[in-house]
């Protein structure tokens, strides 16, 4: 046999925050980035090293050092320093295939202004990796994949080396580390020492590897450069006369690989939890910050990118610089510790700070846009007005909510031809004046305000704005809806129990689903990173001990809105369960929106929760028996087994963690047969496991109550802590959580639903703008003179593309297109309208158009500006 060959390739795996915070970690950094800066000086035969494939590094270290610019220049264009392709280290399972664009598109920016990025998908750490990654690295260019955990034998083979595909054809080379990205940390220079770890390494490394080449990465999590490397290597060729062993880079170590011949080809996303932990629960840590994310991400790409698109081809300016801060503080709050909240307490106070600010941006940046197009209608000059903006792509008959705040205690509502727009009011207060216009009080003006949250329906043709009238009458008498007993629609009849649960009777079939909206209750004596629940424990169900239930039903002209409310007795602690004592209470609160045109039921659940050490779920059962479920991932959907095959066998084959079939999803996850279709969309909790004697219940998990980072020896994952064994009194998730979902039965198998277009209409809500003449902060004319109304029927730019789903619309980076990013979720291929120029997730524009646009397919179609 030829001589192994191994690559030993320096570098540093870097988390920013963990059980330590940014400021400690950058701290740390400047210390390590001078040892590394000056090692790579003062030696000219050193090969590279590797800052981690994320440029976040660096930005963290000019911020506090910008003189050594120039320095880390030189050694990135002489390839001697690796940076990038990467913004942050992300987790690619619960964040948006637009997070993962924008961190590798931001972490190509920042790389070219040193030298060019590390071509390869190098993800050491992240937990699991997304069956979509292959194509989303090779719409970058990229062709190679260097990842850590998720893989396992279960994929048909069991070498490190492969190709990776998509089933629409992307692939990538992929190295899959056996044991990890710091088996070769800290070597040692005592020879028996380093020999006798090398043998244990070696055994792993030539059973897996396929060809002669075999990858020692020398580095750790936050480890500095080992100063004596060479020394060690000569060391190792004389212990190891039949290998070679060779200071190296990773991309000189896949230049390798491609000559082996007959490599292995795999498919699908990577969650085997065999022989690295990928904790599949971690979805759930921290429930409160995760569902900022979910919502950040959704108000990014379905309302701010859109809109500054909208507003930029009205004249005014796309403020590239607002949303890449804007993207870039929430990929901090995205690399895999931090979205995993698998951190101290102190460190997840600090991404709440981020997500309240990156919030805040968001939400600003959106009201400037409306306000400009607002004030620059012609007719809305003169006061007062409401401007609704509808930024999804789809005709669509639309329930609206707005805010009018006026003096006025009664109005009325006309569209732009004067016809009457009917609406309801759906609550009114009274709104101190300095709020609405400081400089009122300062004119000792006091008089209040009227806030009315209004309701009506109102059809759009296409993405764009419409003004209309809001008409003072004090004889008009306003509406404001009347109590009920249950919920009539067209769809559907929903009936309400004493046990806090609805009753939904399908009118087109005629079947009823009882009991919906059940929360189930369990032990959970894990860490940050997995559940773990509790031997002997049998789970608790709202419907048994709900007490105090108070329902209240209320019918509008189109659309009802109920609320549930009652105390739950659960134990408060584990203690208290085991000498089964329900002594702890969690109040709960849900929220019902239902349209009398929409088949979507919007459920809103506020939990405030004063137990400890449990995990809650909702539980949806569908009276669909199901061997499988339909989920979304980055750019398409993903069909999973109700059981996992590997169960049975998991202790017996010492797999590092049991192989619960509880998964990631980003919008909704479906049940389906050959007749009926139940989904449940979210904007909020992205995990979800399907349970029930028939897996015929989706359950969707709301929060996990937990004290401790890590844990040794749980019931699910035998042997070491995960992270470290400190308290994180916090994640106890005492007090308010909402989260915010949409439940809908199609009488149609999942192909024919467009379940995908559906979740993408439930997360892109009506904008409005109230002109009524009042400021808070004041801007000067835009010196534009809008019409009332603006259509763009997107749909007929599209033509069959349409049947696809407009992930964003964007301005491109070097202001010269309007992009529309479109993915495939059907299962037939799509034809792409050739008058549009073809760019690729980096936003190069592609050599050759494409004709179609296959199933789990993403192009971005452009036109220029």
């Amino acid at each position: 046999m030829h001589k192994r060959e191994i690559y030993v390739v320096p570098h540093f795996h870097w988390d920013r925050e963990w059980y330590f915070s940014t400021e400690e970690s950058q701290v740390l950094l400047v210390k390590d980035m001078e040892d590394i800066l000056n090692k790579l000086a003062d030696d000219p035969n050193y090969k590279a090293y590797v800052l981690d494939g994320q440029t976040v590094v660096l930005e963290d270290y000019l911020s506090v050092c910008p003189e050594n610019f120039n320095r880390i220049k030189k050694f990135v264009q002489e390839g001697r320093l690796k940076v990038g392709p990467w913004y942050t280290q992300t987790d690619e399972n619960i964040v948006s295939g637009e997070s993962l664009t924008r961190n590798l598109l931001y972490g190509f920016k920042d790389s070219h202004k040193f030298g060019n990025p590390m071509m390869i998908g190098y993800v050491p750490d992240p937990f699991g990796q997304s069956a979509q990654m292959p194509m989303i690295l090779n719409q970058f260019q990229i062709k190679k994949s260097l990842f850590w955990r998720g893989f396992s034998d279960s994929k048909g083979t069991n070498s490190s080396e492969f190709y990776w595909k998509t089933d629409n054809g992307y692939k990538v080379l992929a190295e899959n580390f056996p044991l990890g990205y710091a088996i070769g940390k800290y070597l040692e220079t005592d020879s028996k020492k380093l020999k006798d770890r090398m043998d244990k390494i070696f055994d792993i490394l030539d059973s897996r590897a396929f060809g002669k080449y075999e990858l020692l990465p020398n580095g750790h999590d936050q480890m500095p450069i080992q100063k004596n490397i060479d020394y060690i290597i000569k060391k190792l060729n004389k212990l190891y006369p039949d290998r070679h062993f060779c200071l190296s880079d990773f991309e000189t170590f896949f230049d390798k690989i491609y000559s082996e011949q007959d490599l292995p080809t795999v498919q699908g996303e990577m969650l085997d939890g065999k022989i690295s932990r990928i904790h599949r629960s971690i979805y759930s840590t921290r429930m409160d910050l995760k569902e900022q994310n979910t919502k950040i991400e959704n108000e990014i790409t379905n309302l701010l990118e859109p809109l500054a698109s909208l507003a930029k081809s009205l004249g005014f300016s796309y403020e590239h610089g607002l949303i890449e801060s804007i993207w870039k503080g929430l990929m901090k709050n995205q690399a895999h510790d931090s979205i995993g909240n698998c951190v101290s307490d102190e460190v997840n106070k600090e991404i709440g700070l981020r997500y309240m600010v990156t919030q805040q941006k968001v939400e600003s940046l959106i009201k400037l846009y409306i306000r400009l197009i607002s004030e620059s209608i012609d007719q809305a000059k003169s006061f007062p007005h409401l401007v609704i903006f509808n930024l999804n792509k789809e005709r669509r008959k639309k329930l609206v909510t707005a805010t009018i705040v006026t003096k006025e205690d009664c109005f009325t509502l006309t569209d732009s031809a004067n016809n009457l727009v009917p609406f309801d009011v759906i609550s009114h207060e009274f709104l101190n004046p300095g709020l609405v216009d400081r400089q009122l009080v300062a004119n000792n003006n006091y008089q209040p305000f009227h806030k009315f949250t209004i309701e009506f329906e109102y059809t759009f043709d296409g993405m764009g704005y419409e003004m209309l009238n809001i008409v003072p009458d004090k004889n008009e008498v306003m509406s404001y809806g009347h109590k009920v007993d249950e919920i009539n629609t067209r769809f559907y009849g929903i009936t309400f129990n004493n046990n806090g649960t609805i009753n939904i009777k399908n009118k087109e079939t005629g079947k009823t689903n009882s009991n919906i909206i059940i929360l189930e209750d369990s032990a959970d004596v894990g860490d940050e990173y997995d559940y773990s629940p509790l031997k002997g424990d049998s789970s608790l169900y709202s419907v048994n001990s709900s007490s105090n239930v108070c329902i209240n039903i209320m019918e509008y002209k189109n659309s009802y809105h109920a609320e549930i409310k009652y105390d739950w007795s659960i134990p408060k602690d584990v203690e208290s369960r085991q000498k089964k004592v329900n002594n702890g209470l969690i109040k709960v609160k849900i929220g019902l929106t239902v349209s009398k045109f929409s088949k979507n039921i919007a459920v809103n659940l506020n939990i405030d929760n004063q137990a400890k050490e449990h995990r809650l779920r909702l539980l949806i059962p569908t009276n669909i028996k199901s061997k499988f479920s339909i989920a979304d991932n980055q750019f398409g959907k993903i069909k999973r087994p109700v059981i996992d095959p590997n169960l049975k066998n998991w202790k017996k084959e010492n797999w590092c963690e049991r192989p619960d079939t509880i998964f990631p999803f980003l919008t909704y996850i479906s049940l389906t047969d050959s007749n009926t279709t139940f989904s449940v969309f979210t904007n909020s909790s992205r995990e979800y496991q399907v349970v029930g004697k028939d897996y015929d219940c989706i359950a969707i998990t709301l929060l996990r109550s937990i004290g401790q980072l890590g844990k040794p020896n749980l019931m699910r994952r035998p042997g070491r802590p995960s992270g470290i064994e400190a308290s994180t009194p916090d994640s106890e998730m005492i007090g308010n959580l909402s989260l915010d979902f949409a439940l809908r039965i199609d009488n149609e198998k999942f192909g024919k639903c467009e379940i995908a277009q559906k979740a993408k209409q439930y997360l892109t809500p009506i904008l409005s703008y109230n002109l009524n003449g009042y400021y808070a902060l004041k801007l000067n004319d835009t010196g534009k003179k809008l019409k009332n109304s603006l259509r763009i029927n997107v749909n007929k730019m599209l033509g069959d593309l349409q049947y696809g789903v407009i992930s964003t619309i964007k301005l491109s980076e070097n202001n010269k297109n309007f992009l529309y990013r479109v993915y495939n979720p059907t299962d037939r291929k799509l034809k792409i309208p050739q008058e549009f120029d073809q760019f690729t997730l980096d936003e190069n524009e592609k050599n050759n158009n494409q004709i179609y646009l296959m199933p789990n397919e993403v192009i971005t179609l452009g036109t220029k500006i």
